[in-house]
């Protein structure tokens, strides 16, 4: 087995579930690339009695949709020793010829069946549904020896379909297996594994770009520098990653035009928009269509929701938080570049500003690191940006994260990406005051506010320094 970065939770319980005596169906799902099938593969592949993907319906060229997945299908059950000559027709008869298999396995040995992407296998007015329930309720809950695992990287399909069904398969998922991308420290275990050598600076920026992805990170080459490794990611002729957006979310939406538009208008501003703003931004109805998209994004890991600091939970906004569409999105998305335009354009103005926000958006991924730095990684709390509009009298103003802590403790954190330590001037001083002025506003009094430093090289010391009662350091982001 090769080894297996992370995951350690969902290996446990995946193993749990295997040595169980008794019928199990598991869901896994999250985002595409992150490594679902790579962990079942890995996990499970000497003990497959069955294991079918279903073809991508956005490479399908013609309109026989059904077809083309029943002969895959068909194609498969023949490789495992189906002996029959004919294609099944539709989805019971193909299913009936899955159970015809699988009765002739060994009941005394676990009896593992893998269906990899399943939501591509149902295509419109297939049936695909009715014909899995009939298979699953009619025979396989009735299996003690069958763990079946259905996944998928259309994560609403699975939510819908299977998990929340109300239909058929309604309380019918024994287990639901959600695999987010990779943190810092994952990350770099990924990267060691792969004989890459980057100081931890690089890697929080190549995290920054690509975010927590295995098949993205795999593409990285030993022996390259930071700049190299973005220029063949994203800008070279034929970067592995100048057309992944249109086909990540061609692959994992029917109607992915919508969801673009979300992500797209969430990418223009770094605190995100209420799903009051979206609907009027993008002209779409408030109701269970902007839902629906709203909530797939935010299971798919592409966007979060939260209750901005100081605002009651009518107030709640959308933010986009995945690295790769907010990099995307800002350095390749409608521009023209050159092959090598990281590499030379590496101190660019507009560099620097995405890299401050992107930053930002790393931090906040990694709020479980920051507790952890402060002590305080058992106490719970409300975490979230705050951002205040100017008016005539006072100007507008931004805090970067709020941890409001239960145990009466309100970190006001400050992220700052720099090369070098950071050093405080007497201007930032003063409006670091004046916010934390502005915060002791919304907070009882017995709350103490301490003004939190979140920066790769630490806290230059000096006579305005002392504003800050707490530092968080790159090294205490990269915390499993």
């Amino acid at each position: 087995m090769s080894t297996i970065i992370g995951r350690a939770k969902e290996i446990d319980e995946l193993m749990s579930i295997y040595h169980r005596h008794q019928s199990q169906l598991v869901a896994v799902y999250g985002r595409r690339r992150v490594g679902k099938t790579f962990l079942i593969r890995e996990l499970f592949k000497d003990s497959f009695a069955f294991y079918h993907t279903g073809m991508s319906p956005a490479e399908l060229q013609d309109n026989n949709l059904l077809e083309a997945q029943l002969s895959a299908f068909y194609s498969t059950l023949k490789r495992y020793g189906y002996k029959s000559n004919t294609c099944p027709k539709n989805w019971l008869d193909a299913f009936d010829c899955l159970i015809e298999l699988l009765s002739k396995v060994n009941k005394d040995e676990r009896t593992v069946v893998f269906i990899d992407e399943m939501p591509w296998m149902d295509t419109p007015r297939s049936g695909f549904i009715t014909a899995f329930e009939h298979f699953w309720n009619g025979w396989g809950a009735g299996q003690d020896n069958l763990m079946l695992i259905v996944c998928g990287s259309a994560t609403s399909w699975i939510q819908t379909n299977l998990i929340n069904s109300y239909g058929g398969l309604y309380d019918r998922v024994n287990a639901e297996i959600c695999l987010s991308p990779f943190n810092l420290y994952e990350t770099e275990q990924l990267l060691k594994a792969q004989d890459v050598t980057m100081p931890r600076y690089d890697i929080l920026q190549l995290y920054m770009a690509v975010g927590g992805i295995p098949m993205y990170l795999s593409y990285v080459q030993p022996g390259k520098s930071l700049a190299q490794i973005i220029d063949d990611l994203y800008f070279v002729r034929k970067a592995k990653l100048k057309n992944e957006f249109d086909r990540l979310f061609n692959s994992i939406f029917r109607h992915p035009e919508q969801y673009k538009k979300v992500v797209k208008l969430l990418s223009e501003r770094q605190c995100g928009y209420s799903r009051d703003d979206i609907s009027k931004k993008l002209g779409i109805s408030s109701g269970n269509g902007l839902s629906n998209i709203l909530n797939t994004l935010e299971e798919s890991d592409f966007i979060e929701y939260y209750q901005p600091f100081g605002n009651s939970k009518r107030e709640m906004c959308y933010r986009l938080i995945d690295p790769f569409c907010l990099f995307y999105l800002d350095q390749v998305d409608g521009k023209r570049r050159k092959d090598n335009f990281w590499q030379e354009n590496e101190n660019l103005s507009s560099l620097s500003v995405w890299r401050g926000r992107a930053f930002e958006n790393a931090c906040i991924s990694h709020i479980e690191q920051i507790k952890k730095a402060l002590g305080v990684v058992g106490v719970s709390s409300d975490n979230s940006p705050w951002t205040i509009k100017g008016n005539e009298s006072k100007d507008g103003m931004q805090i970067d994260l709020i941890i409001k802590r239960s145990d009466r403790v309100v970190n006001v954190c400050e992220m700052k990406f720099v090369n070098s330590e950071f050093e405080v001037k007497k201007e930032y001083e003063t409006k670091l005051r004046d916010r934390l002025n502005q915060v002791k506003e919304l907070v009882s009094r017995i709350h103490n506010i301490q003004m939190t430093l979140v920066t790769t090289y630490g806290l230059k010391y000096g006579i305005h320094s002392g504003v800050f009662q707490k530092t968080v350091v790159l090294d205490d982001l990269f915390s499993a």
